[in-house]
């Protein structure tokens, strides 16, 4: 079922953020942006930045172009780059996607309000990436994190105002293959996004008809911090797992003593969520756990992926979280605690 859920396919794709690491996520100085369609565009296209047009926001945001809406990619370094030289490439089982010439910069300002914002940055750029982007927001603008915590729109809404911001769950495998070029695995594509105060919206609906015109599975929910934690409960426990093994799925699952991690992990991590009043499904660890069977033997979690390239981490809110929410709710994470206490020394990168 998940195997989209921030996962990547192996530890052999190419990755660029080493090279770009050190640049400002987005440059605020004005100049013309290359301007491209996917799709036709008529005058009442919706208007959709992607904010961080990796692996998860240049799939969704081509295929929303793709269907006609007018799509601008705030991208950066060498992947900006060869967007404005040669468009976007989605290479993915579903069909390829060729946007050329595709609408890409690294300058909110010259973009504009916009109605949707898809927020697709790490967890660690939140709040710069926000700040970054107010140019984008206008009275009615829905922004959509689609990060792999639960707390990105809790951290955005002081900074754009709370009406702004929506919540959302992208299940996807995705990963920029070479600059420019996106590649899929899987054909698994879907979005999961609502208000936060669970009220149906007259901009959630636009939208989710906008999703079904782009052909992946969306999902307008009416409970979207549950979605949020279902994704975390089963992301938290197996990007750290497979981050501390440096061993795909596959590999992991036959041995029962290690599948008990798994266990131990999904059952904490829910543990905390329902203590902190999320209503989790009685049924949701074996479900998880079932997924977690079910995931292709090479998999790897994006996070495990990171820290064999010797990149960041997301740990301190995915593993971290768990551990500094179980410590504040009273609820025990041993499991946690050691995964997290042995994978910190690589949360900021390879040790020197």
């Amino acid at each position: 079922m998940l195997e989209q859920l921030g996962f990547a396919a192996g530890p052999c794709q190419s990755d660029n953020r080493a090279v770009d690491r050190a640049r400002p996520l987005f440059d605020s100085r004005a100049v013309s942006v290359a301007r491209g369609r996917g799709g036709s565009l008529g005058e009442t296209a919706m208007r959709i930045a992607v904010v961080g047009a990796g692996g998860v926001g240049g799939a969704f945001g081509a295929a929303l172009a793709k269907a006609g809406a007018d799509v601008t990619f705030l991208a950066r370094g060498a992947h900006l780059a060869a967007i404005r030289a040669g468009g976007l490439k989605v290479l993915s089982p579903r069909g390829d996607i060729h946007l050329e010439p595709a609408r890409a910069t690294d300058r909110p300002g010259d973009v504009g309000e916009v109605d949707v914002v898809l927020f697709c940055v790490k967890l660690w750029d939140v709040e710069s990436a926000g700040a970054a982007i107010r140019p984008l927001i206008g009275p009615a603008t829905a922004v959509i994190p689609l990060q792999n915590g639960i707390d990105a729109s809790e951290r955005l809404a002081p900074i754009l105002g709370r009406e702004a911001v929506m919540g959302g769950v992208a299940q996807i495998s995705a990963t920029i293959s070479e600059p420019g070029v996106i590649r899929q695995t899987g054909t698994f594509m879907r979005l999961v996004f609502g208000e936060l105060d669970g009220r149906p919206s007259a901009r959630g609906a636009a939208f989710h008809e906008l999703c079904r015109k782009a052909g992946f599975d969306s999902l307008l929910s009416g409970e979207i911090l549950t979605a949020l934690w279902e994704k975390f409960v089963l992301l938290a426990t197996n990007s750290a797992v497979v981050a501390l093994t440096r061993l795909p799925f596959g590999k992991l699952r036959e041995d029962p003593e290690v599948f008990a991690l798994f266990e131990k992990g999904i059952a904490e991590a829910a543990a905390v969520g329902r203590a902190r009043g999320v209503r989790l499904a009685a049924d949701l660890e074996q479900r998880l756990l079932a997924t977690t069977r079910g995931f292709p033997p090479e998999m790897m979690p994006s996070m495990a992926i990171d820290l064999l390239r010797g990149n960041r981490l997301e740990l301190p809110w995915l593993a971290g979280k768990v551990v500094a929410l179980g410590r504040e709710l009273g609820v025990s994470t041993p499991t946690f605690e050691v995964m997290y206490a042995a994978l910190k020394p690589y949360a900021n990168g390879a040790p020197a």
